[in-house]
């Protein structure tokens, strides 16, 4: 692994029984980065594996404000993602509440912070669940998988961006 694959690696560990935690750099200054984490209209050109259809329903990005996106598949098939911001601080750290319907009630407490290396950025970001098996059932769903293709749709984002 080149030193480019080793600085884009998701990092994904348990660090206790109700936690996954996921760390990962981008090649763009925390302001950036931030801002298009934030942005409505950024959202569907990374949010999600390639071959889905992300529509923001609504993206209030504020302490207290609501968020819902709708997840289309190929074959048509839709699931929801949704949540509370809690704290939003810019460009350093957002805490917010994270349901998808695939697992209905199972409601997590995200947080994520942004950290400064100059022309880059490392995200880290910590989901905290009510019991173990639902931490394991997030685990079971793909959610490794998808989150890596994510996050590499976001550096494709970064680089448009950063070209102009």
């Amino acid at each position: 692994m080149n030193e480019q694959q080793q600085a884009h690696r998701l990092d994904l560990t348990t660090p206790s029984d109700r936690e996954i935690r996921v760390e990962r750099v981008f090649d763009g200054p925390r302001d950036l980065v931030f801002a298009l984490y934030t942005d409505p209209a950024a959202i569907p050109e990374w949010w999600g594996p390639r071959a889905m259809t992300t529509r923001v329903e609504t993206m209030d990005v504020r302490t207290g404000g609501d968020w819902r996106f709708r997840v289309t598949t190929p074959d048509g098939e839709e699931t929801v993602f949704r949540g509370t911001f809690r704290e939003v601080t810019a460009p350093e750290r957002i805490v917010q509440t994270f349901e998808w319907s695939g697992m209905p009630g199972y409601v997590s407490v995200d947080t994520a912070t942004f950290e400064d290396l100059g022309d880059r950025t490392r995200v880290v970001t910590t989901s905290l669940f009510h019991t173990t098996q639902e931490r394991d059932g997030m685990l079971g769903s793909g959610m490794a998988g998808g989150l890596a293709e994510t996050y590499e749709r976001f550096d494709e984002l970064l680089t448009r961006r950063l070209a102009g």
